[in-house]
């Protein structure tokens, strides 16, 4: 690991703070998240697991119109959001990586009871798990894609507010 300058980065921070968080916050012109899309190298495991374990209903499956044989299907995360899969039968993709531009998590906030009871099952179905702050579990999904858990409402975060 190199050597970190935290003060230069502390007052990078500072400046984008002061550019970019001054005076009157524009309205968003997003009306929100339609869906995030993540690859899946096995439908029913995928289906399995966002929808019995963390508690995510699929709403739809169907072919993928840019790659026949292909489904994309659809799970349920809340406040009319959704999150995507696609499979790509007989397309050797890899195994799941971290990198740059890529996707480091995906933070879904869950009511606290909804929270405890997907702590449970996924201790019952043997899914390692790191809980950390007291409100959020990071976890792997079967494919390898990092997903928080977060009892916190949408909007705040370890209790700070960030909307």
């Amino acid at each position: 690991m190199t050597d970190i300058d935290l003060d230069r980065i502390e007052a990078e921070r500072q400046r984008i703070r002061e550019v970019y968080l001054s005076g009157k916050r524009p309205d968003s012109s997003a009306r929100g998240l339609h869906h995030v899309a993540l690859l899946s190298s096995d439908v029913e495991r995928t289906v399995h697991f966002y929808q019995n374990i963390l508690g995510f209903p699929l709403t739809e499956i169907f072919e993928n119109r840019d790659y026949r044989g292909s489904n994309h299907f659809f799970f349920d995360i809340g406040n009319g959001n959704l999150l995507a899969f696609f499979d790509f039968p007989g397309l050797d993709l890899g195994p799941y990586a971290e990198v740059l531009g890529g996707l480091h998590h995906l933070a879904i906030s869950v009511e606290p009871d909804k929270w405890q009871q997907a702590r449970q099952r996924l201790d019952a179905e043997g899914v390692e798990y790191l809980r950390e702050s007291g409100t959020s579990i990071y976890l792997r999904d079967p494919d390898g894609a990092r997903v928080e858990l977060i009892a916190d409402p949408l909007g705040e975060m370890y209790g700070s507010t960030v909307m």
